[in-house]
């Protein structure tokens, strides 16, 4: 479905500013109508605050292909962000868990309210964490600056990194929660709720995978961000409570980076954040350049890795 741009904008614009002129209705009450009447999916709820970011504006139907195999997870998009085209989408309104994909709204969230050299104290609150969790390796009263850290969260997906980074932007877990929140809201990302700036398991963490796309694409605007996640490995230092410094090496997660997966031919993979919880199941959104057009493709909750992979080359080999 062809996304929204400024041409249907206008069109859009001078049909409200006539129903104004003759009705002389609310402007609250002009937009609802023009919701109901649906104007060929164009429009929905949040449309009109989508409308001037160039995001894609779809209906609530899928864009299906034969050529994409739906067994593969529960929820997944394509979108041609070059020509603001959706290609493919399938249940991306459904609420998933988002998993460690969490980790993008985090560093933009970083990026907007801190500086790079920031220097960031770990605390012993960054490490308490459930078993298992992927952490890059900082330990309690660790100095790291907030650059290497975000290398962390965005590279080796650390959770303890993702903490670090909360508490030093906000004070406290809650504090950025919230700021997450309102700055997934003011881009658009209505249908989300999060709670931690990595991604572990709460029921009440949420989004859905238009949601995710909306955050995903405001991150790519960042210069730093775009450098982060196109980096494969990264070395860190990391200044110990006892003053002694430590080199850290961060490397990539998603498989495409690791050399486990290939890419369709005529496709660089620019970059992505990867996610995995026994509830979220395997996660990936990626950005991906073929001939002069950039996408944006997002799966979530693939039975498995394998699956995962399989399913987003049969989203970049669409045409």
């Amino acid at each position: 479905m062809k996304c929204i741009n400024k041409k249907i904008l206008c069109i859009i614009m001078l049909i409200i500013i006539s129903a104004f002129s003759i009705t002389g209705c609310s402007s609250k009450k002009l937009v609802k109508a023009y919701t109901s009447a649906d104007a060929a999916n164009i429009v929905k709820d949040n449309d009109l605050n989508l409308l001037s970011t160039g995001l894609c504006v779809t209906g609530q139907e899928d864009i299906l292909s034969d050529e994409v195999d739906a067994d593969y997870s529960a929820a997944s998009a394509l979108f041609d962000i070059t020509n603001t085209n959706t290609v493919y989408a399938r249940n991306i309104y459904e609420k998933l868990y988002p998993a460690s994909t969490t980790k993008v709204l985090t560093a933009l969230v970083a990026l907007k309210y801190g500086k790079l050299d920031d220097e960031i104290t770990v605390s012993e609150n960054a490490l308490n964490l459930e078993a298992g969790a992927s952490l890059c390796g900082l330990s309690t009263g660790d100095k790291i600056t907030l650059k290497d850290a975000l290398y962390g969260l965005l590279l080796a997906s650390g959770n303890d990194a993702g903490v670090a980074i909360a508490e030093h932007i906000s004070g406290s877990i809650a504090d950025f929660s919230a700021l997450m929140n309102k700055e997934a809201k003011g881009l658009g990302a209505i249908s989300s709720n999060f709670i931690n700036p990595h991604g572990l398991h709460d029921n009440n963490h949420y989004t859905t995978v238009y949601d995710m796309y909306i955050i995903f694409n405001e991150a790519i605007k960042n210069k730093d961000f775009l450098d982060i996640i196109a980096t494969k490995e990264y070395v860190a230092e990391v200044i110990h409570s006892d003053s002694s410094s430590e080199k850290i090496t961060f490397s990539a997660t998603n498989y495409y980076y690791l050399g486990y997966s290939e890419a369709p031919e005529g496709v660089t993979v620019l970059g992505g954040k990867t996610g995995t919880t026994d509830e979220a199941g395997s996660c990936l959104v990626l950005l991906t350049q073929k001939g002069d057009n950039k996408y944006i493709s997002i799966v979530y909750k693939a039975i498995d890795k394998a699956s995962l992979y399989k399913q987003m080359n049969q989203l970049l080999s669409l045409e």
